[in-house]
């Protein structure tokens, strides 16, 4: 009996090393969670509600889409950018630090605001 051979299309499994498809998965898992964060953060926001006004009074749905989606491009490259600058020239533990300041002091200012309501 003749033992069947690897697929042209697809490689053995033994040909793919650990460390590929641990990048891989890392790349992915990366990939989905920054997905996730941002889908999730953008749904209901300001901006978003901002485009859905300026297509409602707009008869091109699809320019006020691509302006749209420029922009978010836009910006997330700026943040890219930034944080591999920041991470380039500043520990983690401090941009965590700095990182929870701000948040903290958000909050607190939010708490203010609801308490003066």
């Amino acid at each position: 009996m003749k033992a069947p051979t690897p697929s042209p299309v697809q490689d053995p499994p033994e040909r793919t090393s650990p460390s590929t498809r641990k990048t891989s998965k890392s790349i992915l898992g990366i990939f989905g969670s920054t997905f996730i964060t941002i889908f999730l953060a953008e749904m209901g926001d300001k901006t978003q509600l901002t485009t859905l006004l300026m297509t409602a009074e707009s008869d091109a749905p699809w320019v006020v889409f691509l302006g749209a989606a420029l922009a978010l491009i836009t910006t997330s490259l700026i943040g890219v950018l930034l944080g591999r600058w920041l991470a380039n020239r500043v520990s983690e533990e401090t941009i965590e630090t700095f990182a929870a300041v701000i948040l903290l002091f958000i909050a607190i200012l939010l708490l203010g605001e609801m308490v003066n309501l």
